[in-house]
């Protein structure tokens, strides 16, 4: 009984440890997450409305050498960006976000993949263990794995700018992207979105309409720089979105894994009150029983 007792001591204490560690992480996650929250709800709005821009502005420009990255071609070369954390312990997150992208790439890039012309570039560790072990037939990019430990603009632009001269030479015929969506601390949806080229805008049956742009200085000079502007800031959502997801997921993870330990510390103190109980009862019948064998004789 004394082992027994020393057990759940034992028990108990392991279980305060990790739930200090689940708390403090929470904690932390929160505080990132603050920061990361204001991040991503600043720009989404700003780069959502560009993206629309875009693709009205490509929708009229049929045929100008301007709108290379609106060309649609026959796809015999693809590139699939995963964007993941760099940590684990942030629930389903990133088996979500990898999900996302093998059902893509099983369903859309198949032949390509076949033929050996897809190319998986995974921003975050997490991403880049799991695609090495899924697809080992894939070349698997790994160059930019650490991008979360710095997300100045400059950096990321580092990659959409190598994604775009790609597609541009026609090193790849389209570029998809798998990323966390945040809503909110609570939910994150895993989304995959063809970035390379840019879908047009669909007009017959959507009720859109095409703007009739007016460009000043000159349309060439002017698309020169808007278009890759645009296309980089979009890029950069991805990465921001992904970045508030991965908080948000492990600031919940952890809260439900504090919440666990508080009802396997609720049952370890049953246990111990009721072990503890046994051994004291035992002992008095062990007294009683003596005192009785006493005075008998």
């Amino acid at each position: 009984m004394g082992a027994n007792l020393k057990e759940v001591r034992e028990r108990i204490k392991s279980v305060i440890n990790t739930q200090q560690i689940t708390k403090a992480m929470k904690m932390v996650s929160a505080a990132k997450l603050r920061k990361a929250q204001t991040a991503i709800q600043q720009l989404r709005p700003y780069a959502n409305k560009l993206n629309a821009m875009l693709r009205n502005i490509l929708s009229n420009l049929e045929g100008d050498a301007s709108s290379i990255y609106g060309q649609e071609r026959p796809v015999e070369r693809a590139c699939v960006v995963v964007v993941t954390s760099n940590r684990g312990l942030c629930g389903a997150f990133n088996s979500n976000v990898c999900k996302a992208a093998v059902a893509v790439i099983d369903a859309k890039y198949a032949s390509v993949r076949t033929k050996g012309n897809l190319e998986i570039l995974c921003i975050g560790k997490r991403g880049g263990e799991y695609f090495k072990k899924r697809y080992p037939d894939c070349k698997i990019i790994t160059d930019h794995l650490m991008l979360f430990e710095n997300l100045a603009s400059d950096n990321v632009e580092k990659v959409s700018g190598k994604l775009m001269e790609a597609f541009a030479s026609k090193q790849y015929d389209a570029v998809e992207v798998a990323y966390g969506r945040f809503r909110n601390a609570a939910l994150q949806y895993a989304e995959i979105e063809r970035w390379l080229p840019v879908e047009k805008l669909e007009v017959e049956g959507t009720g859109n309409k095409r703007a009739d742009y007016i460009f000043e200085p000159t349309k060439e000079g002017l698309l020169d720089y808007l278009i890759p502007s645009i296309l980089k800031t979009q890029f950069q959502k991805y990465v921001l979105d992904t970045q508030a997801s991965e908080h948000g997921a492990r600031m919940t993870s952890m809260d439900k894994a504090s919440e666990n330990a508080n009802e396997i510390l609720r049952e370890l103190k049953i246990n111990y009150n009721k072990a503890r109980q046994e051994a004291i009862t035992k002992e008095i019948l062990e007294i009683v029983g003596g005192a009785a064998a006493l005075s008998s004789d």
